[in-house]
């Protein structure tokens, strides 16, 4: 059978207090609909449809390339008004399941559960137990287990808000069934709204069964509202991805002081240390140690790298058995290779480091080519912007340059050069020769003028 999901992501939020639609608030780095469009998709639907309505284009455009039917609902009246606008979109599409873009927990496992216990009837509810109920539609059944209606909890008799089976608002439904129960709904109630929750007392009306099935936990059924919420299922999800880490053989000093907004990587016998913050898509060997404090986003790191307190790595590769840090900042573009030495208050951009080579202290290294077991001292520099352009440094194998070392660019060292401490170097160095170039006197040179990029041509 074919199944079509149907996402509602159409609510204002008013309770947000934001400007930016509720389902596109951040959840562990994605947005909160993003969250169920992934868990949507992991079911292989034939047909996947969202219902927007609050900030108009925003969501769409927030999903770019996403293979996503979108769906307007201009005036919001209620869920089973938002499901009524997808009908003409459902395609040759057998059955129907309905989310919510606010509820960004929910796994594919428990949807698979719900599918299958409705396989031979019209209408399947996820139904939760909550040792506090209060504010949910409670599930009413018969002496035989059977579900009869829902009461939502204002409506609800004192008996019947001792219940503590509630309805999540997630359902699957036969698609032709579906059509014609959305069509029994009015809105003669207090808030004037097509509530898709009637569906079931239609369907009961009819004799049809309704099944259930329950999520393992109940962060999963859980939406956000405010917040105070958002912030709460913020824990949730990243306990959940803690979870995941240690069940993988990665050891967290402390699972709540991790935070991925994105996707973390991690090979066994890693050790994460506190306060790590991961963005984007991160990818970490085997036996990898991170220290306190560091930030890694859209970087990769092999097997056995160190990564010390308070460091930034950012769109960079490092290498097998390299070293990082402490307080190390490697930005977009850096290459390490195995085995090199990246020490304190060093930064790295747009370069290449080959293997064994060490750069320990207060360097700054920027489009640049390093090679093979190269030693750069404390307070070099590669000198890679002219005030206009950028250009290259290009550091043979087996170079030593001492501290306080400008290396104006565009320039290269030979291998196995030596460069000596102090030097201002401007032309290119021999390989395998000393070369030092300290001035003696201080000049200044009149009539010199920076170079600038020429005026853009008006059109």
């Amino acid at each position: 059978m074919k199944l079509a999901i149907v996402i509602l992501a159409a609510g204002q939020g008013t309770r947000m207090r934001s400007r930016l639609p509720k389902v596109l608030h951040p959840l562990a780095g994605r947005p909160l609909l993003g969250h169920v469009i992934d868990t949507a998709r992991a079911l292989g639907p034939a047909r996947l449809l969202t219902v927007y309505g609050h900030g108009g284009g925003q969501v769409p455009a927030a999903f770019p390339g996403a293979p996503v039917t979108w769906v307007e609902q201009a005036e919001q009246r209620g869920t089973a008004h938002a499901v009524i606008q997808t009908l003409a979109h459902l395609g040759d599409a057998d059955r129907v399941l309905v989310l919510y873009g606010d509820v960004p927990l929910i796994r594919a496992a428990t949807l698979e559960r719900l599918l299958a216990a409705s396989a031979d009837t019209g209408l399947g509810l996820l139904t939760a137990r909550l040792a506090d109920p209060s504010g949910y539609g409670r599930i009413l059944r018969d002496g035989k287990g059977r579900i009869l209606r829902i009461v939502e909890h204002k409506d609800a008799s004192p008996e019947e808000r001792a219940v503590d089976e509630i309805n999540t608002g997630i359902l699957v439904a036969d698609r032709v069934a579906l059509e014609r129960w959305l069509e029994g709904i009015d809105d003669d109630n207090a808030q004037g709204e097509f509530y898709l929750t009637d569906v079931v007392g239609l369907a009961v009306a009819e004799g049809v069964r309704v099944a259930s099935a329950a999520p393992d936990g109940a962060e999963e059924i859980q939406g956000v509202n405010d917040r105070i919420q958002l912030a709460a299922l913020e824990r949730q999800a990243q306990a959940r991805t803690a979870r995941a880490l240690m069940a993988a053989g990665v050891t967290l000093a402390d699972p709540a002081r991790l935070d991925v907004r994105g996707t973390l990587e991690a090979g066994m016998d890693s050790v994460l240390d506190v306060d790590l913050v991961c963005e984007g898509r991160v990818v970490l060997g085997e036996g990898v140690r991170v220290g306190p404090g560091c930030v890694l986003r859209d970087c990769t790191l092999g097997d056995g790298v160190e990564v010390l307190a308070h460091t930034l790595i950012e769109e960079a590769e490092v290498g097998p058995g390299a070293r990082v840090g402490p307080f190390a900042r490697l930005r977009p573009g850096t290459r390490l290779a195995a085995h090199t030495h990246v020490g304190n208050f060093v930064e790295i951009k747009n370069s290449r480091v080959g293997e064994g080579s060490k750069l320990n202290h207060l360097t700054y290294v920027g489009d640049s080519d390093v090679g093979r077991r190269v030693n750069i001292g404390a307070g070099t520099i590669t000198c890679n912007y002219d005030g206009a352009y950028k250009h290259r440094t290009v550091i043979g194998d087996d170079v030593f340059v001492g501290s306080d070392t400008q290396l104006v660019a565009p320039v290269r060292v030979g291998e196995g050069a030596t460069i000596g401490a102090g030097s201002t170097i401007t032309r290119d160095v021999p390989a395998g020769r000393l070369t030092l170039a300290r001035a003696r006197n201080q000049v200044t040179v009149e009539g010199w003028q920076r170079p600038r990029k020429p005026a853009p041509k008006e059109v």
